[in-house]
Order: C-alpha cells, then structure tokens, then sequence
C-alpha cells in the first residue's frame, strides 16, 4: 500500500474554504481507503493503492472541484520525498532555533532555470532560501508577517507554484506519514 501527503494551494485562507470531510471525501472519491487530515491547513494524508504523481494531483484538483466547485492545485509528496526534505535542509541550525520560521513552499514543478537568480535579485530584506528539486527552504530570521519577500517576488511575475508548510508541520507530517 502506497503512503502520500497532499498539500492543497491557499485553503482555508480568506473566502476559500474547504472542510476536512470534503478533504477525506475526495480521498474516498479518488479511491483512497485509509485517510486523514493534519491542521486546518489542508494537509491530507492517504493510504491506498496508487501510483501518485501528477497523475494523483491530478484527480484530487477534479474531485475537489466536482465536490464543493473549488479549483486549486494539490502538491503530493509520497514519504520518501518528505524524508529526503528533511534530510536535504540547508537552514538546519535556523530550523533548530526558530523553526515556525523556516518554511518549505512545496512546488507544482520544479523552479525554472534562470527564476532562482531572478527571485534572488529581487529579494530586498533578510530573508535567504534554498532551491531543491521541487521545494524552496526559506529562512524568515525576523518576522514571516512583517517580510517583504512574497512582495518583491511578486514583482518578477515569476512568483512559484505551491504551497508553504512550517519546518514543525514538515516534521511531523514525515512522521505522520512513515517518511
């Protein structure tokens, strides 16, 4: 049986709600057998008989929006992708000191090439980050709510595809999850 994370893009943010029993609804609808969710964030974990991928992300955008008529993206991450994450964090001493500062934004696809120099050229405050293989780690030292960094990458029309998860919630969803 297959294990995976599934992290919806900007639910239960403003007007864009989604129940946890719409959640594990599209789980069931998509043939998942074992499913649960992790914070109002949207976090879905599943087990079942599935190969993920896009094909996955896939179904879970159609069956969210057949359900309840919300379209967003899913970003799937099966539990050897989460240990590789946890593995792969270049800001571990920041994680350790201030890890509801240091977050992951789980990609829809890998970052294009030449958007890492761009993102990096725009950054105007303290704020670093890495580029992994479908992942950006971002070290907020300061403050997330008072950043500027979402601002100015909004700027470069090259703002990414994806969802962000604190460092907590990444550890524990790797737990959750057998990654």
């Amino acid at each position: 049986m297959a294990a995976f994370v599934a992290f919806p893009q900007s639910v239960n943010t403003g007007k864009r709600k989604v129940l946890k029993e719409d959640l594990l609804g599209i789980a069931k609808d998509v043939g998942f057998k074992e499913t649960k969710t992790y914070l109002a964030s949207g976090n879905l974990l599943l087990w079942g008989d599935h190969v993920g991928g896009e094909a996955l992300e896939r179904q879970l955008e159609d069956a969210l929006e057949a359900r309840i008529g919300l379209r967003t993206d899913f970003m799937v991450r099966a539990p050897g992708d989460l240990r590789a994450i946890v593995d792969g964090n270049p800001f571990k001493a920041e994680a350790e000191d201030h890890p509801s500062h240091v977050i992951v934004n789980f990609l829809k696809v890998p970052l294009p090439a030449g958007d890492e120099e761009i993102l990096r050229a725009a950054n105007t405050g303290p704020e670093r980050f890495a580029v992994a293989a479908r992942e950006l780690y971002i070290d907020f030292p300061i403050s997330i709510a008072d950043s500027l960094l979402d601002r100015d990458w909004k700027k470069t029309k090259r703002n990414p595809v994806g969802t962000t998860r604190n460092w907590n919630t990444v550890l524990k969803l790797a737990e959750l999850i057998g990654g």
